[in-house]
């Protein structure tokens, strides 16, 4: 291990206490999606007379802060996202949200928590190394159009070489580090269908058109476009998670609501689908005589991970770990979509698993109102990322 690796992941292990103490006080006030004003300020006001440039207001609340060693060599993004969920937190914790209906149920306050106590590191030891790091704090990665690609339009990867990301993971094993090459995590696309028919009383079916009929042939039409038309290797999900028909029971209802999401890990699935689900909709309306609106909207690609990069960062995890690493694995593709797909389309990028869940643990799921993470797992994923900051620069030489 070279030795600014030692005085970084050394400088790290003194922070600690604080990066616990960070990651608790954004638990308790957590701000929703695009609405992170409080968020943003605090982050900016921890760069204050530290040796940077901080922009703020990047791609909406967005902050990018530049770590210059004032030395020639490559530019390395860090990211963290900083939003939380539309969720009313269960976890009894004494540092649980302040804010009702609101919570870090996805671990991004351990990611900005960590972030921030590596940042100051690197700023603190900037003449130890070459190059720049460039410090991505992200708001808004869990609503569409997300924080990602309105940093992206803002210019936040201008000079930046490579991309790294990492995410706390419930349900993975404390102490472990889990990645995969090439195709990761799902990209989606969401849809809202309105279909019309003509209301009717139940005793005279023939005079309406019954739209819980056409709407329910469409729900099972559908499932036929994932089970018969995609190719079964390219996994791909069909949901339709919300059919609004309430009304009386001897009523033929006027018109029906239908909201759903597509995952795939192809984005020729992405293309195959939309299109067949657009005739599918299309043409059950047409056999009854019913008419629709559909919004469909593609947003978060399918994540790639970057090979030789990807292999890189578990290459220098394998051969320098630290006292708190205990494996590092590949996890396989990952369910979930991540905006941080964005920023692998625009550069080579790896997004990797930090496991959050301690012995004992009950491993409560991302977006449970008691979802919590072990607090030690914020220690390894700054010690994780900077040994990767490390080695990223210490190849250079």
């Amino acid at each position: 291990m070279n030795s600014f690796a030692e005085n970084l992941l050394s400088l790290i292990d003194s922070k600690k206490k604080r990066m616990v103490e960070i990651r608790r006080y954004l638990h308790a006030h957590p701000e929703l999606s695009f609405e992170e004003q409080e968020t943003a300020k605090y982050i900016v006001d921890f760069y204050q007379n530290l040796a940077c440039t901080v922009k703020k207001n990047v791609g909406g609340y967005g902050v990018v802060v530049e770590i210059d060693s004032g030395k020639p060599g490559k530019n390395l993004a860090l990211r963290a996202d900083f939003d939380a969920l539309p969720i009313q937190e269960e976890t009894g914790l004494p540092f649980a949200s302040e804010n009702p209906g609101i919570m870090h149920a996805c671990g991004h306050d351990a990611h900005t928590a960590y972030m921030l106590i590596l940042a100051e590191c690197l700023i603190e030891l900037k003449e130890q190394f070459s190059g720049k790091v460039t410090i991505l704090h992200q708001p808004a990665e869990e609503t569409p159009p997300g924080g990602a690609i309105q940093m992206i339009k803002d210019g936040c990867l201008d000079g930046v070489d490579h991309v790294v990301g990492c995410h706390a993971m419930s349900g993975f094993d404390l102490g472990t580090i889990y990645y995969h090459a090439g195709a990761t995590q799902t990209g989606r696309a969401t849809f809202k269908l309105k279909v019309q028919g003509k209301g009717s009383h139940g005793s005279m079916p023939n005079a309406g058109i019954d739209a819980v009929l056409v709407g329910s042939q469409i729900v099972v039409n559908l499932q036929s476009i994932v089970s018969r038309r995609v190719n079964p290797f390219d996994m791909t999900t069909l949901t339709v998670g919300s059919f609004d028909g309430k009304g009386s029971a001897n009523v033929l209802k006027d018109a029906v609501f239908l909201e759903g999401d597509i995952r795939m890990m192809n984005e020729a699935s992405r293309k195959l689908v939309k299109a067949a689900f657009e005739d599918t909709v299309r043409g059950v309306c047409e056999v009854y005589g019913a008419t629709y609106e559909l919004d469909y909207v593609d947003d978060y690609p399918v994540l790639m991970n970057d090979q030789p990069l990807t292999e890189f960062v578990a290459n220098s995890l394998e051969q320098h770990p630290f006292a708190e690493l205990k494996k590092v694995v590949d996890s396989g593709p990952i369910a979930p979509s991540e905006d941080f797909a964005y920023y692998c389309q625009e550069r080579p990028s790896c997004f990797f698993y930090v496991g959050a869940t301690g012995e004992g643990q009950v491993a409560y799921p991302h977006h449970h109102p008691k979802f919590d993470i072990d607090e030690a797992s914020i220690l390894i994923a700054a010690k994780t990322m900077a040994t990767v900051v490390s080695e990223y620069f210490n190849q250079e030489k």
